[in-house]
């Protein structure tokens, strides 16, 4: 019986969160810098044979049986599910590299990773911007969730990319082409720590979308870092200090777009890491915990992991395969 296993990246975001959201985009277009990251979200389907009274089974940090697709209780199942218009029974098994609700795109990245095994599943082919844009109508018009438009993306394409979100909702991606020695340089400033904490974006995410109209001033500047980042790193001759200077100013203007967005803890984590030498940094996602993004000249990082030693650091490096069907048989 034909199986299928799927592996979809997590991402990090550098610039333009926040101008994702149609909210703002439909108003004033949104773009983003945003890279994919070699860890992973693995969804593995198969038809369920016939010899069992249940019709579904789904196994993920809960374990479903279900006679019918109404009564999943994961949203991301049941709405994917309903949207491919399944009829056969099926068995779902989701493994992750990473914990959920941690801000790095992990909900995107199941609905993606899915939506891509189902399809395979049905023999049916679809590009990595199809997936994207279902995952999106999946997350934000089934689920009902408040999400950007920028996590789908990136998970499903890999690499490190510009996004550009357009008021009529189409949506543009340009790789940024760094030489192999910008792009292992860029890399090496990167450290990621998880604070620890989970939160649901979405809630998250209602305060600063009430708070649009108010911020005005602040997201057309993050926009307008996508930018100036994009100019420091394909500029070879561009001190890359400069880009962690720019994450700094952009976490400053993040910070004042809900006050859920960071806290105590966070702001000392923060503090304590630059005390040390990290030049900026940001939490990932919508905020409130799960991972900062920090960047550490190589040459400071043994101070500033010595100062964090309290929470868990998380290497990397960029993945630019971004969704793919790893088994099939």
């Amino acid at each position: 019986m034909l199986m299928i296993l799927s592996r979809t990246p997590f991402r990090i975001s550098f610039f333009g969160g926040g101008t994702d959201y149609p909210a703002w985009y439909e108003k004033h277009g949104g773009a983003v810098v945003a890279a994919a990251i070699n860890h992973y979200c693995y969804i593995s389907c198969r038809h369920l044979p016939p010899f069992f009274t249940h019709r579904y089974r789904i196994a993920y940090s809960q374990m479903e049986t279900t006679g019918t697709i109404g009564e999943i209780r994961h949203p991301a199942v049941r709405s994917c599910l309903q949207y491919m218009n399944i009829k056969d029974g099926l068995e779902i098994h989701h493994d992750s590299d990473l914990p959920k609700q941690s801000g790095l795109g992990s909900s995107s990245a199941f609905a993606v990773g899915l939506l891509y095994t189902l399809h395979r599943l049905a023999k049916q082919d679809r590009s990595p911007i199809q997936l994207a844009q279902e995952a999106i109508h999946v997350e934000r018009n089934l689920c009902n969730e408040n999400v950007g438009s920028q996590d789908q993306v990136t998970t499903a394409l890999g690499g490190l990319n510009r996004i550009d979100f357009s008021p009529d909702g189409s949506i543009q991606t340009d790789p940024l082409t760094l030489k192999p020695e910008r792009l292992s340089g860029f890399e090496s400033h990167l450290m990621l720590y998880f604070t620890g904490f989970s939160r649901f974006a979405s809630e998250i995410v209602v305060e600063q979308l009430n708070n649009l109209s108010k911020k005005e001033s602040e997201l057309h500047k993050m926009r307008d870092m996508v930018d100036e980042s994009i100019s420091i790193l394909q500029t070879p001759t561009s001190d890359l200090r400069l880009f962690g200077n720019l994450l700094h100013e952009s976490w400053k203007l993040k910070r004042t777009l809900s006050s859920k967005i960071s806290s105590p803890m966070i702001d000392g984590l923060y503090e304590t890491a630059r005390k040390h030498g990290a030049l900026g940094g940001k939490l990932c996602g919508a905020g409130g915990g799960g991972f900062m993004l920090l960047f550490v000249e190589p040459d400071k990082q043994p101070s500033v992991e010595k100062a964090l030693h309290d929470f868990l650091r998380v290497p990397f490096a960029f993945d630019f395969k971004g969704t793919q069907i790893i088994f099939e048989g």
